[in-house]
């Protein structure tokens, strides 16, 4: 398989990892977040290793970020097109889809006069680069239109093209039909056209054509790239990830904005997917595009983890490529998951990946079980939660919380609700497949809650709230943001049931007004820091703006904790959010405070698609349903929102023990199931 088709480092990396872990910032395409070029204003269409980079206009032009990438390598950085001599006037550009783009030009026929345009120029770009355009002509005679492509390449990396480092364009050779370029460390592409220009000009780029349309008549050109160096090293087995790991879901209802944002969440996801190089069967996301498509992270297995109404599959295989990785022998890294650190805002140094994965293994593993996965496959990964669970009993300090970054760090309190729910989650894994220790961990789970409780919650008149951690000698950093919403993730449990919380009810309540205030709810979405708290930032990823992933957490544990009215809040602002993304939510956009006509602000750097933003649309669906399956029990659940603030929704092609389910919420609030797996009851 190719390299990853991005080494550098995104906004949330740049620091060195844990013992033993990868580095982010090593190599050739490693770039400060600092440098990183603008986004929010591109149309990034993916299809894993594939994808391409373009303005809005259409005109690839060598810019910035703009091109055909593939595998981490600049394939094409240039391609403009020129009819008549001139270059057409823009006027659309949009995402058709995942991994397309379309984009609408037009321009005055030769020898025309008048202000209308006779020429209308149709482009349509795919994530592999393969470009289909056409000319269309309205005008009233034949015309014999000269068309002009001109074509270049740095074959750079991308690490080397975000920081501004992407080397001269390369020399052409003429090939075929077509052009190619060659750089020294063996890599070739070549770009084929059809049909085969009419002159090709190697020095200058160029490749020609005399299109002759007749009135109303239409001319395609279709460009293909092609890169030898990737075709030798590439697998046989490593063709793009069928359908069939993620279901076509359908959600419809009285809100016309749930169907595009499940559909693009879906199509989003299936772009991201990326097959194990050494296994070629298993999957897992990239967790965002341009920046984070590398080896399987802590990110991938939350997406996996949320996008489980979707099916087990995806969950499955992630859960392997992570667990092939796992620290084995007898020492304290053993049982440990790897991963790179992430940079935590201005309050907090770097959190650990590794540490994230080795907690989430277990609860995704349990939920997964839920959900439907099979025996086989469970038998499979058990050992690997186990070994898991037995590096969180020995990776507590001496006040009895999890450090992070393991072993000398602060003790957050998201880190310990990851803990408390492996526990608990792993107490029930453990007695399910018959395995000693299951009493135990729940023990361990109902001590670390009364430490918790005790510790990392401030008393005050107002009602106190959370502490962002604890420092390494205990003072405590008392600020508040949407870290907090794992605060309310407990997890499913038997018969669907929500498992035990840090937190006791009224924290939770308290916690849910928190979240309704304006200082952290936003109007699009939970700020990652307060708008009162120091070091607040709109633009901080982990200072105040709002990532997507956190807000949906929120909305299912405050509508599971039976806080509606928060949790419906948060909802549609972040319908509305995703509505001015044209439904494709990105990881995070500013957090600047919601006013009349206003639009959410775009973060310039941040991935868009982003596998935890593409996943929290499902669950920010399936959240409104309230689905609670729990498969070993033969039964679902449906625990809507009572106050329908979408209306009637309904919700079709979703997975439930492998099998199609489709539930629906009517506008009074009432659930019901309209297709399930046979033998399966309908819970409480």
């Amino acid at each position: 398989m190719a390299p990853s088709p991005a080494q550098a480092p995104g906004p949330s990396t740049g620091h060195p990892s844990h013992p033993g872990a990868p580095s982010p910032g090593t190599g050739a395409g490693a770039v400060r977040s600092g440098d990183l070029p603008a986004l929010h204003d591109t149309l990034v269409c993916v299809a894993l290793p594939a994808l391409t980079i373009s303005p809005r206009h259409g005109q690839l032009t060598g810019t910035g970020l703009e091109g055909v990438f593939l595998g981490g390598r600049r394939l094409l950085s240039r391609c403009v097109l020129r009819v008549a001599g001139r270059e057409p006037v823009s006027l659309h550009g949009r995402r058709a889809a995942a991994d397309r783009a379309d984009f609408v030009a037009v321009l005055r026929a030769p020898g025309d006069t008048g202000p209308d345009p006779g020429l209308r120029v149709e482009r349509s770009r795919e994530a592999d680069g393969t470009e289909r355009i056409t000319l269309r002509s309205s005008a009233l005679r034949s015309l014999r239109v000269p068309v002009e492509l001109a074509l270049g390449t740095d074959l750079a990396d991308l690490g080397a093209v975000a920081g501004g480092r992407p080397g001269p364009e390369l020399a052409a050779s003429v090939h075929g039909t077509g052009l190619r370029w060659a750089h020294e460390d063996g890599t070739a592409v070549t770009i084929a056209a059809d049909p085969p220009p009419s002159d090709a000009l190697a020095a200058a780029g160029l490749l020609r054509w005399e299109a002759e349309l007749a009135p109303g008549d239409r001319c395609v050109l279709t460009l293909r790239i092609r890169s030898e160096h990737s075709r030798r090293r590439q697998n046989p087995g490593t063709g793009r990830p069928g359908g069939h790991v993620l279901a076509d879901a359908v959600a419809e209802g009285d809100d016309p904005r749930l169907g595009p944002l499940l559909r693009s969440s879906v199509d989003d996801l299936r772009a991201l997917l990326q097959r194990d190089p050494a296994h070629p069967a298993d999957v897992h996301l990239a967790a965002g595009v341009p920046w984070r498509c590398g080896p399987v992270t802590a990110e991938a297995l939350w997406a996996a983890r949320m996008a489980l109404p979707l099916g087990t599959r995806l969950a499955v295989t992630t859960l392997r490529a992570l667990g092939r990785t796992q620290r084995d022998g007898s020492g304290p890294e053993s049982g440990l998951i790897p991963g790179p650190l992430r940079d935590a805002g201005p309050l907090l140094p770097p959190r650990c990946t590794g540490v994230e994965a080795t907690l989430a293994f277990p609860v995704v593993l349990a939920e997964a079980r839920r959900w439907g996965l099979t025996e086989q496959d469970l038998a499979e990964l058990l050992p690997v939660a186990e070994r898991c669970l037995d590096w969180l009993r020995g990776a507590v300090d001496a006040d009895g919380f999890v450090p992070d970054p393991w072993p000398a760090g602060p003790a957050r309190a998201e880190t310990q609700a990851h803990a408390h729910r492996a526990a608990v989650l792993g107490a029930d894994l453990l007695d399910a497949c018959g395995r000693p220790g299951g009493d135990a961990w729940r023990e361990w789970a109902r001590a670390l809650r009364e430490r918790f409780r005790r510790r990392f919650w401030l008393d005050d008149p107002s009602g106190g709230r959370p502490v962002l951690a604890r420092t390494p000698d205990g003072r405590p950093l008392p600020h508040l943001g949407g870290w907090a919403a794992h605060l309310l993730d407990t997890g499913l449990t038997a018969a669907g049931r929500q498992a035990p919380g840090l937190l006791d009810k009224g924290q939770t309540e308290r916690l849910a007004r928190l979240f309704a205030a304006p200082a952290l709810d936003s109007g699009w979405g939970l700020r990652g820091l307060g708008e009162k708290e120091p070091g607040y930032n709109p633009f901080g990823h982990r200072s105040g703006a709002v990532r997507v992933h956190e807000t949906a957490v929120a909305v299912a544990g405050l509508a599971a904790a039976g806080h509606e009215d928060e949790a419906a809040s948060l909802l549609r602002g972040v319908l509305d959010a995703a509505e001015a993304f044209d439904h494709r939510l990105p990881e995070m956009y500013a957090g600047e405070r919601r006013t009349a006509g206003a639009f959410p602000v775009p973060h310039p750097a941040a991935c868009r698609p982003a596998a935890v933003a593409a996943a929290a649309g499902v669950q920010l669906l399936t959240a409104v349903l309230g689905v609670r399956p729990d498969v070993p029990g033969r039964t679902v659940a449906l625990h809507p929102l009572r106050s329908a603030p979408l209306g009637e929704v309904r919700l079709s092609g979703l997975r439930v023990a492998g099998e199609p389910f489709a539930g629906r919420v009517g506008r009074l609030g009432l659930g019901m199931v309209e297709e399930a797996a046979p033998g399966l009851q309908l819970g409480v």
